[in-house]
Parts: C-alpha cells; sequence; structure tokens
C-alpha cells in the first residue's frame, strides 16, 4: 500500500495550513486596521461637530445674555445697572451650582463595606498566622 505521488505529503499540509493561517491572521488585522481607521474618522468628525455645537452655544448664551440686559434696560434703568443685574444673575446661579455640587461631593463617601471586608480579611489572616 503505497502512497499516491498525488495526495501531499504530512509535511505539505502542515505547511499548506500555516501559511492558510497566516494569511487568515494577516487578513483579520488588515480588517481590523480598516475597521478602526473607519471608526476613529467617524469619532473625530463626530467629536469636532460637538465643539462646533459647543461654540455656537456658548455665542447663543452671549447674545442671550446681551439681549436679557436690553431688556431690563428697556423698563428704565440705565445700561450698566442692567448688565451688573444680568452678571449678578449668572453669578447667583453659579454660586447655587458650587453650594449643591459641594453638598453631593460632601455626601460621596468611599467603598464602605469594601474596607470593613477587608480589614476583617487581614484580621483573618493574621489570627491564621499566629496560630489562634
Amino acid at each position: 500500500m503505497g502512497q499516491n505521488q498525488d495526495e501531499p505529503t504530512v509535511g505539505q499540509l502542515v505547511a499548506n495550513a500555516s501559511r492558510d493561517l497566516s494569511s487568515l491572521v494577516r487578513s483579520e488585522i488588515e480588517l481590523a486596521k480598516t475597521e478602526l481607521k473607519t471608526t476613529a474618522i467617524a469619532a473625530g468628525t463626530g467629536a469636532g461637530l460637538f465643539g462646533g455645537a459647543a461654540f455656537l452655544g456658548l455665542l447663543a448664551i452671549i447674545l442671550l445674555s446681551i439681549a436679557a440686559a436690553y431688556g431690563v434696560n428697556a423698563l428704565g434703568l440705565h445700561p450698566a445697572l442692567a448688565f451688573l443685574i444680568v452678571a449678578g444673575l449668572y453669578l447667583l446661579i453659579a454660586l447655587v451650582l458650587v453650594l449643591v455640587g459641594k453638598r453631593l461631593i460632601g455626601k460621596a463617601k468611599g467603598p464602605q463595606r469594601a474596607i470593613e471586608t477587608s480589614k476583617e480579611s487581614v484580621e483573618a489572616l493574621k489570627s491564621i498566622g499566629k496560630g489562634d
């Protein structure tokens, strides 16, 4: 029972499988690079659009603030006083935000249960080490 000359040897099969696997891995890496590049471009474009929207939002706030000051001015107050009232209102809002943020941060606590169980574990290991 001799081997047919047309049939590949085990060595050739292993070499072919290795070559095919290597080619498959290279193709998968190229696919991943292409997908990542496309994703990065989309993410960069999205971030740029968000930046543009933030800038336009800031401009809108400035223009609305000026309009509010002129609205207060229309009530008969001096323009300087009208702008000071709008600025004071913004400072008051900022103060409220700071106080609320400070209160929320003050309520934040670390991982109390994890710290407690860690202390208990250390104590248990110490007692095992002492042979209690």
